[in-house]
C-alpha cells in the first residue's frame, strides 16, 4: 500500500514560486491552493489579511507553505501592513487553530540585504570570500525586508508558544522564465544596489539565482523534515558564486540543488 500523501496548503499559489511548487510537487503531496482571485487551476479564494475568512482552508492540513503577500522591495507600508504583517500573523494563527504541524515561511534575502548593498558589486565576484549565513545579524534593506524579519519572529513565537514547527527560507531570485541570463534580469535587479552596468546585473543574478525545481526541492525538504522544529536557510541554486550560504541547508535538510547558473 502506498504511503498517504501529506496535505499541503500553499498560500499565494498563483505567484511565481507558487507556480513552481504546483508544477514540481503536485505528484508528491495533496496540494490545496489559496489564491487572491479565481485561477485556471483549483483554488480556495481568500485574502490572508482576513483571519476568519481563510480559516477553513487550513482544516485537515499537515503543512502550510506561506507565500502570499506583497513581494516588491519597494512595497509601501500601506501595502505591507495588511499583506505581510497582518497576513503572516493570520496564517500562523489559523494554522494554530487548525492544528497544522508545520509552516514553511517564504522569507527573503532582503532580511539581510544591507550586506549585499555594502558589498556590491565586489561581493558577486567568484574570488570574493564573503559568505552570509544564518548566524549573521539581521540587516534589512527595506521595509519589505523588515516585514520578512517580522515573519521570522512570528514563526519563532508560534514554535515557542504553540509548537508549530517552522522553516524560514531566505529566498534568492526565483524567476518565472527560469533563466538566470534572461534580459529581464536587467530590469529586475533591485535598484538600490546601484549596479553600474548590465554586466554587473548579470553577474549578480548568476549568484542569486534559484531555479524552479531547486526551489521546489528545498520546500519539499522542509515539508518532509519531521525530525526538525526550526530552520533558517537560504535558497539559491548551486551557483559558482554563493555569497548566501547554502551549506546549512545542505547539512540540516539534505538540500541538494540540481541546477547552477553559468560562470
Amino acid at each position: 500500500m502506498s504511503a498517504v500523501k501529506k496535505r499541503v496548503l500553499i498560500t499565494g499559489a498563483e505567484g511565481q514560486i507558487g507556480g513552481a511548487l504546483r508544477e514540481h510537487l503536485a505528484d508528491r503531496y495533496e496540494l490545496r491552493c489559496l489564491t487572491l482571485s479565481p485561477q485556471d487551476f483549483p483554488s480556495v479564494v481568500g485574502n490572508v489579511s482576513d483571519l476568519e475568512g481563510i480559516v477553513a482552508a487550513f482544516e485537515g492540513i499537515d503543512a502550510v507553505v506561506h507565500l502570499a503577500g506583497s513581494s516588491g522591495i519597494d512595497s509601501t507600508w500601506d501595502d505591507l501592513l495588511p499583506n505581510n504583517f497582518v497576513g503572516t500573523y493570520n496564517v500562523y494563527e489559523d494554522a494554530r487553530r487548525a492544528g497544522v504541524g508545520a509552516v514553511i515561511y517564504a522569507s527573503s534575502n532582503h532580511a539581510v540585504g544591507m550586506y549585499e548593498v555594502d558589498g556590491a558589486p565586489e561581493v558577486f565576484a567568484l574570488d570574493d570570500p564573503r559568505s552570509i549565513d544564518h548566524t549573521v545579524e539581521l540587516r534589512p534593506d527595506s521595509l519589505y525586508g523588515v516585514s520578512k524579519i517580522y515573519g521570522e519572529a512570528i514563526a519563532r513565537f508560534y514554535l515557542e508558544r504553540h509548537g508549530i514547527r517552522s522553516f524560514c527560507l531566505r529566498i534568492g531570485a526565483c524567476r518565472a522564465d527560469d533563466d538566470p541570463l534572461s534580459e529581464k534580469v536587467l530590469t529586475q535587479t533591485p535598484a538600490h544596489l546601484e549596479l553600474r552596468s548590465d554586466d554587473e546585473r548579470r553577474v549578480r543574478m548568476r549568484a542569486a539565482w534559484l531555479s524552479r525545481r531547486d526551489c521546489a526541492q528545498l520546500v519539499a525538504r522542509c515539508i518532509d523534515a519531521d525530525h526538525l522544529s526550526w530552520a533558517v536557510v537560504y535558497g539559491i541554486s548551486n551557483n559558482p558564486r554563493q555569497f548566501w550560504d547554502i551549506g546549512h541547508a545542505r547539512g540540516l535538510l539534505g538540500y541538494a540543488p540540481e541546477d547552477a547558473a553559468p560562470v
